[in-house]
């Protein structure tokens, strides 16, 4: 008996995640991070502003915020019912059923892993760049992405807490230099509140101008994922997504009316145009703003950026496949954890998966910015969209069912979010050519693994629930083994 009891804890305690490991700044900062501030800057309020809105882009992100806010309410709601690091998988089950959770998590596992793809074309990219640039050394974008990612996988194994620690310092430091930026634009020019006008907030495009926004908040959502490993996660968890998507709102909207009231607000669409084919709007500013040695520190703080970017995503990606294993949707083996909490087989995989597609684009002599970056970064983005869409779907169908009397949190404001979401989802199906980047057929063609995913999770839930009907009902009874710590 004492044998088994042995056993079992052993088991146990290789396949739980670390406990109590994270409070809410550390999960807001392994969430900043994905988002990556600077990055979202320099690439995602560039683009905004040259093919979205032009000078009216910081009310952009300012909607976009709103949106997710009002998500945010009906997310704080489900959040309280269950403590699960399958994410948003969790929360589709419990709105719209098992097999709606086992779509989503295809999703979801499909789209995390691609952005860790194209987190490897990205940093090796600038970091080739960047490096040959201020030293001389020229090496091959494939050898520093790969060489980050092997890094972000040891650095994840050491467990998610030291994760966080690290990804923190990043975090300050890459907003630290956002600040001076702003602060310096306030001192020299000013902010110009024309930005806010109706003339500028509906000039060019305010659809892509949203849906680009929308892109710079990709990460926010992974708040759920580390529920079993937040102190008090039942409270923690509301607290970190709020903070979350109140601090990338502020950060992202405030430096972007710092940009545009730099370039001045009428010509900001045309000149961001100008810079497009070079993607050195922000470089220019810093240059005129902060000066020569600023902007190269602003240069090496973009590599840190994405470096944080990668680590973070490496983490979302790792527990989708760890919450995936331990539901034995994949296979079971992904649920096995370090001594310290931190998932085993699941981080092999992930970084694995990542370096050999990275390889094979390598390999067939792609470019990293112009075939690899944008068809991993847009197939992830969209699919990150389509899953706040179900997310927020699944709260209003779960607690409508319950009868909550609580219509304002449980209904209007997040039916409102989804309402919001879906508008941008669809303008993302739509205009994936934005969204990716890149008019290549192959490309544009991707949002169809989207409709592959739905059909094989529904084929694979109905297979479930007749042949395996013990792990058809363990994606349900998998949500409830955890309670408030």
């Amino acid at each position: 008996m004492a044998e088994q009891t042995s056993a079992s804890t052993t088991t146990q305690h290789h396949t739980s995640l670390r406990p109590g490991a994270l409070g809410v700044a550390g999960i807001v900062f392994l969430v900043l991070a994905a988002v990556a501030p600077l990055t979202g800057i320099v690439v995602v309020a560039s683009l905004a502003i040259a093919l979205g809105n032009g000078g009216g882009t910081p009310m952009s992100f300012f909607l976009v915020a709103a949106i997710l806010l009002l998500f945010a309410v009906g997310y704080a709601q489900m959040s309280k019912q269950l403590v699960n690091a399958g994410g948003f998988y969790a929360f589709v089950v419990k709105g719209l059923g098992r097999t709606g959770g086992l779509v989503a998590g295809l999703i979801a596992t499909l789209g995390y892993n691609f952005f860790v793809v194209g987190t490897i074309g990205t940093s090796g990219f600038f970091m080739q760049t960047i490096i040959r640039d201020l030293t001389g050394l020229d090496v091959h974008w494939l050898v520093w992405g790969l060489l980050s990612i092997v890094v972000c996988f040891i650095l994840a194994r050491v467990g998610v807490d030291f994760s966080s620690k690290i990804l923190g310092v990043c975090l300050l430091l890459e907003v630290l230099m956002l600040v001076v930026f702003d602060v310096s634009v306030l001192v020299q020019t000013g902010y110009d509140v024309a930005a806010f006008s109706p003339e500028a907030v509906f000039s060019g495009s305010l659809p892509i101008g949203l849906l680009l926004a929308a892109t710079g908040f990709l990460g926010f959502e992974a708040t759920a994922l580390f529920s079993e490993e937040a102190k008090q996660p039942l409270r923690t968890i509301p607290r970190a997504t709020y903070t979350s998507i109140i601090a990338i709102g502020v950060i992202l909207g405030v430096t972007t009316w710092a940009v545009v009231s730099a370039t001045g607000v009428a010509q900001a669409q045309a000149t961001a145009l100008e810079h497009l084919p070079t993607g050195d709007l922000i470089f220019s500013l810093s240059q005129q703003y902060l000066g020569g040695p600023l902007t190269t520190v602003m240069m090496v703080l973009l590599l840190v950026s994405l470096f944080a970017a990668m680590l973070a995503f490496h983490n979302s990606a790792t527990r989708y496949l760890y919450s995936l294993g331990r539901a034995r949707i994949l296979p079971q083996a992904l649920a096995r954890t370090r001594a310290n909490g931190a998932p085993q087989l699941a981080g092999v995989v992930q970084a694995g998966f990542a370096a050999i597609v990275a390889i094979i684009f390598a390999i067939a002599g792609a470019d990293p910015i112009v075939t690899l970056v944008p068809a991993m970064l847009g197939f992830g983005t969209l699919s990150v969209l389509i899953l706040q869409g179900l997310a927020a779907i699944s709260i209003v169908v779960y607690f409508r069912r319950r009868n909550d009397p609580r219509w304002w949190s449980t209904f209007i404001a997040p039916g409102i979010g989804f309402l919001g979401i879906a508008a941008i989802s669809i303008l993302a199906v739509v205009n994936f050519d934005i969204v990716a980047g890149s008019q290549e057929l192959a490309i544009r063609l991707m949002p169809l693994l989207l409709v592959l995913a739905l059909i094989g999770g529904l084929v694979y839930g109905a297979y479930l629930q007749r042949s395996k009907p013990a792990v058809y009902e363990g994606l349900a009874t998998d949500l409830e083994r955890f309670s408030d710590r």
